[in-house]
């Protein structure tokens, strides 16, 4: 693709904040969230997920995790604050309509903390995800292992003792393609950090973050993840719906953002137009104190 035609892709109309955030959501659950289901079914395939499973999904998002868990027959509970327009996109997926008396998978949706997860007169929750990668870039989630740490120790007393507590993270940047088109992000909201600062988790962190949070670690594997777009465009809203292009976008503007985050994907634009990276994302289960 030419420079012109990556400046004529890049141009962008302002919108009001509201139909922004909504349009986002959309692109995640539409287009990105897709990209780690091969992480979710690899971790409730090794962990038996089925009928007898009462899942605490902790940055639930737009739900689609908690669908697939649902499928096998868990009782799920999702728990979300950071975006209202994904949490709305998971109560249609996972609540009957009203009026709808058709069985439907039992499920509840809790816009707040872990602590509001909390049902009276409920058994505990058997397995605990928290599947928003850590460690994603600087100035992400995962730049501090406190706040993933907090959220984890404070879900931990709703579990049964011994009950697994999935975390999840980038692989080596070398095995990771996404990797290099991330640092656009580090590289705009923070152009004065060096380059080791722009990475993906090392291989610790998650061990780290599960030990703040009195976890006890029991076990990791490795998932391919590959991110792979229909085209440019799609690339494009699929990466900034994740909110990891948010800082920079705040530090420049949005046009600058889309721009350099266009002409990093042309490295991983095919001849047919499509956009492919692989990845491999890591998963660390802890155990319940």
């Amino acid at each position: 693709m030419t420079p012109a035609l990556v400046r004529q892709h890049v141009r962008h109309t302002a919108t009001v904040p509201d139909a922004e955030s909504r349009a986002r959501a959309r692109d995640w659950s539409e287009i990105q969230e897709r990209m780690l289901v091969p992480l979710y079914e690899a971790v409730y395939a090794r962990l038996d997920v089925g009928s007898r499973t009462r899942l605490l999904a902790l940055g639930c998002g737009s739900g689609l995790a908690l669908l697939l868990a649902a499928a096998r027959g868990a009782t799920v509970t999702g728990v979300d604050s950071s975006c209202p327009e994904r949490l709305a996109l998971a109560r249609r997926r996972l609540l009957p309509e009203p009026g709808d008396t058709r069985a439907r998978a039992t499920a509840r949706i809790v816009d707040g903390s872990p602590r509001d997860a909390a049902a009276p007169d409920s058994p505990a929750y058997t397995l605990v995800t928290a599947f928003e990668p850590i460690g994603c870039t600087v100035g992400c989630l995962a730049g501090d292992s406190e706040e993933p740490a907090g959220l984890l120790a404070a879900a931990t007393p709703l579990a049964e003792r011994g009950a697994p507590v999935v975390l999840t993270g980038w692989g080596p940047p070398e095995r990771c393609a996404t990797s290099s088109v991330l640092r656009v992000a580090t590289k705009l909201a923070d152009p004065l950090r060096s380059p080791g600062n722009r990475r993906p988790t090392p291989r610790d962190d998650l061990e780290e973050v599960a030990r703040r949070a009195g976890l006890r670690p029991d076990g990791s594997g490795r998932v391919a993840c590959p991110f792979g777009y229909a085209d440019l465009d799609s690339a494009v809203r699929g990466l900034l719906s994740t909110g990891l292009f948010d800082a920079a976008v705040a530090a420049t503007d949005r046009n600058q953002v889309d721009k350099e985050l266009a002409e990093a994907l042309l490295a991983h634009q095919r001849p047919d137009g499509t956009v492919w990276m692989p990845n491999v994302f890591r998963y660390l289960i802890a155990r319940t104190p």
